[in-house]
C-alpha cells in the first residue's frame, strides 16, 4: 500500500486531525494537507519519519 494511504489510514484509526499528525511528525498542517491531497510527495527524510510512526503503532 501506498505510504500516503497508509499514512491516512493511520489518521483515521486513531481518530487524529491532520493537525495533530502534523505535530507528531514535527512538520507543517499544510504539509500533511498537500500529501493527502495528492498535490505533493514526502521526501525520503518525511519517508523515513512516516514509516517509523507507522511501525511504532503497530508494536503498540
Amino acid at each position: 500500500m501506498d505510504i500516503i494511504k497508509r499514512l491516512e489510514a493511520y489518521r483515521l484509526e486513531n481518530k487524529i486531525s491532520q493537525q495533530a499528525l502534523a505535530a507528531k511528525l514535527d512538520i507543517s498542517f499544510s504539509t500533511v494537507n498537500r500529501w493527502l491531497n495528492g498535490k505533493t510527495k514526502p521526501n525520503k527524510i518525511q519517508s523515513y519519519h512516516i514509516d517509523k510512526l507507522l511501525h511504532g503503532a503497530r508494536k503498540s
